[in-house]
């Protein structure tokens, strides 16, 4: 009977997401300040985990509530405030692209906005799954490699000027309105598998895209936000910072 129940032991660890070497999750969040934003500060708080706040520029200037948002994300000492660009490329992904020095000033204005003054700044293109970082490079072949092809340039003088570009691993998804799409089981059973398989850019590490419009009270974000980093900490995954990555 010991023995049989130490088998099952040794099997249910196997089954764990964290048996052998340590799995992190990085929680990162797009296109804030906007609705949602404050009850992610507030679960981040709570839940004491490190995640990433990719802000855009323009999103900041827009009322003095959302400047106080990146204050108190910045003021934090588990949050890093990154860069998602000023304009957002006014979602037109192509147009923006066309122009290499306009992407570059672009990020550089969002800096000034943010306060970003360190290098490195941490930085997600808008619209572009796209690592450039010292020791990894990765293209979003999403877009097709002729139009990758005509965008390589902007990733590279971009990352040349300071910018260590964050694309991810796996996306909470949302429709047109901003509500999340996957359940948290169903979210949480994804980033087992991805696991599981090895399907990472980057080996025992998974960096989670979320949308800051996710979590207005409308879709119960903090308490879906909660949910998911409850469930991850069950499973025994750990979080880390984005500088951590590099």
């Amino acid at each position: 009977m010991k023995i049989f129940l130490s088998c099952l032991a040794v099997l249910a660890g196997l089954a764990g997401p964290a048996f052998g070497q340590q799995r992190t999750v990085y929680l990162t969040f797009d296109d804030g300040p906007l609705t949602g934003t404050a009850n992610i500060l507030s679960v981040l708080e709570t839940e004491s985990v490190p995640a990433t706040l990719f802000m855009v520029g323009m999103h900041v200037e827009a009322s003095p509530a959302h400047e106080a948002l990146l204050a108190k994300a910045k003021a934090m000492p588990l949050v890093t405030v990154g860069n998602h660009s000023y304009s957002h490329a006014h979602d037109q992904y192509r147009h923006f692209y066309a122009d290499t020095d306009a992407v570059v000033a672009d990020l550089e204005r969002a800096n000034t906005v943010l306060g970003l003054t360190k290098k490195p700044f941490h930085t997600r293109l808008p619209g572009r799954d796209v690592f450039r970082l010292p020791d990894f490079s990765s293209d979003d072949f999403s877009i097709g490699k002729a139009e990758d092809n005509r965008e390589e340039p902007d990733f590279e003088f971009a990352a040349a000027e300071g910018f260590y570009l964050y694309g991810w691993d796996h996306e909470w998804v949302h429709d047109s309105r901003g509500k999340p799409v996957q359940s948290v089981e169903h979210l949480l059973s994804e980033i087992d598998n991805l696991f599981s398989h090895g399907r990472l850019v980057k080996p025992g590490k998974l960096i989670l895209l979320m949308h800051d419009e996710m979590f207005q009270d409308s879709y119960d974000g903090t308490s879906n936000l909660t949910a998911l980093i409850g469930g991850l900490k069950a499973k025994g995954y750990a979080f880390g910072t984005i500088e951590s990555y590099d």
